[in-house]
């Protein structure tokens, strides 16, 4: 549980308690995105596999392989999040107030799509081996009862997502009830992570915060 703590301590509230009121329009930025890719992302995950891996062999965690239960969690996360995204995008300006919500401008370039696919694709990845993966499948033990790990997975993913403001952290926590139940219905980590990833990209094609 301690070992839980202080990679989120470290990976996610930095993040979520220094984002300060985000501007109206939030201009896409190439070296931005690829910064946070190479000195973010990346090592963030690979700190989380290191965790994981001190407890058990990539083999016995039988996630790294592509299996038909990550197209089917892929099938069912995907429609959840947008729905999610798009109810959550009707809603916030009430629980925001006065406070404009984001539109996240898309980039213009081939080079600026290939950075920010592999930028979303990296958090997704990141996350969903984070917060699903590792609190979900470690936490065995100390939290033997599924829905008390599902409850600590949400909670904590909602509140770092708070820096986005009372939509995105709602939106974050009811994304989090569904990546939690379809990870635990399928035990996969690559079609809720390609889900998630692809949610991030489409909130950059659409305009709009997610």
């Amino acid at each position: 549980m301690a070992d839980t703590l202080i990679l989120y301590l470290v990976l996610f509230i930095p993040g979520a308690v220094s984002g300060g009121v985000l501007p109206e329009i939030i201009a896409f930025s190439a070296l931005r995105e690829l910064s946070r890719l190479l000195l973010y992302s990346i090592p963030a995950l690979a700190l989380v596999w290191r965790f994981l891996l001190l407890s058990k062999s990539a083999k016995e965690w039988d996630v790294l392989k592509i299996r038909l239960r990550d197209f089917r969690s892929f099938l069912m996360a995907l429609p959840a999040l947008l729905i999610t995204g798009i109810a959550i995008s009707f809603i916030a300006p009430k629980l925001s107030g006065s406070l404009p919500i984001p539109r996240l401008e898309a980039p213009t370039g081939a080079s600026g799509w290939i950075i920010l696919i592999l930028s979303c694709f990296g958090t997704g990845y990141l996350e969903e081996s984070y917060f699903r993966f590792y609190i979900l499948n470690n936490l065995e033990k100390a939290v033997p009862n599924a829905k008390k790990r599902i409850f600590i997975s949400v909670m904590l993913f909602s509140f770092c997502h708070i820096y986005e403001g009372p939509g995105g952290a709602i939106n974050a926590l009811l994304a989090g009830i569904f990546l939690s139940a379809i990870f635990v219905r399928e035990r996969g980590l690559h079609g809720i992570a390609w889900a998630h990833g692809i949610y991030n990209l489409l909130v950059y094609v659409l305009g709009k915060s997610g």
